[in-house]
């Protein structure tokens, strides 16, 4: 699909994803604007989705052709369960409410839902195909955002996207690969840590935002997409590559405060149906995204 105009907005475009996000999609030609909860600066919108008024004002300052909603809680141990489902869930809805209600229909709307709505699935592949059975309130906050939004299926261009765990230079210390990272840049001897036995995707942030741009350009509507690659990699795998990259080896220790009892144990993805909407999408060796992370 060719694009004529190429105004895009990005709720929470001063988060991890959205910084990165528009600096990609300028790059590509896109003229972008965006929401923040506190700042604002030239085409950057203060903005709390949970007022539906702040929205309108935002989408009739903009009149964007394209909408990548990320703006939300995304760090599971969040301590205030409430907001997941006031932010996540009531915030998305305002967006759309807010949409038909000033008769605005963006050629595509991005929602950004997320992996965990699977819960554990008993499955080392997961794919669209399973019923979620999410096992934390953000999971479950995402989950509902999803079954409300199908709602407006017929009266908006929506995607919804399930992203897997990405990570990349700027993510916050509190989420596990910069934690890890950090220790080893400020060589540091020990590191506590949870689980060592699960798998996960730890995808690179630029292969998130490639995807993106191509879910934008698709003709692809009312769908629920995974952005997975399917590389799983252990979490001792981690280590073991920044004990190369670091040229010293950490001590691990086990934290059992760190061990959740609704850990999910293996988080990997089919993208079959994310490549049969977009082309087959290549990202660079997980070593070297811990290398740019390390001597960032």
């Amino acid at each position: 699909m060719g694009l004529v105009s190429k105004k895009v907005l990005i709720t929470g475009i001063d988060s991890f994803t959205g910084v990165h996000l528009s600096s990609y999609l300028q790059a590509e030609g896109y003229d972008v604007y965006g929401t923040s909860l506190l700042n604002t600066s030239d085409k950057q919108y203060q903005c709390d989705i949970t007022n539906k008024e702040d929205i309108k004002r935002v989408l009739i300052a903009s009149t964007p052709d394209y909408i990548i909603h990320l703006s939300g809680i995304s760090f599971t141990a969040h301590g205030n369960s409430e907001d997941f489902y006031r932010v996540n869930t009531i915030g998305t809805l305002n967006i759309l409410d807010a949409l038909v209600e000033l008769n605005i229909n963006p050629s595509k709307i991005i929602l950004a839902s997320s992996a965990t709505i699977y819960g554990n699935q008993g499955v080392e592949l997961l794919d669209e195909s399973l019923c979620p059975t999410p096992a934390n309130h953000y999971g479950a906050s995402k989950y509902s955002m999803e079954c409300l939004a199908k709602n407006y299926f017929n009266q908006l261009n929506i995607i919804i996207a399930r992203p897997f765990n990405y990570t990349g230079v700027g993510q916050a210390e509190h989420f596990l690969i910069p934690k890890i990272v950090n220790h080893f840049r400020e060589n540091k001897k020990n590191i506590e840590l949870g689980n060592l036995h699960v798998s996960r995707e730890f995808n690179d942030v630029g292969y998130l935002c490639e995807i993106y741009q191509n879910l934008l350009e698709s003709d692809a509507l009312s769908q629920t997409v995974n952005i997975c690659s399917n590389r799983g990699i252990a979490l001792l795998e981690v280590i073991e590559m920044m004990n190369k990259i670091a040229g010293y080896s950490i001590k691990v220790e086990v934290n059992p405060a760190y061990v959740r009892k609704d850990e999910i144990k293996i988080l990997t993805g089919s993208p079959l149906k994310l490549f049969d909407i977009i082309k087959t999408i290549e990202q660079k060796p997980f070593q070297e995204t811990l290398k740019d992370m390390f001597e960032a």
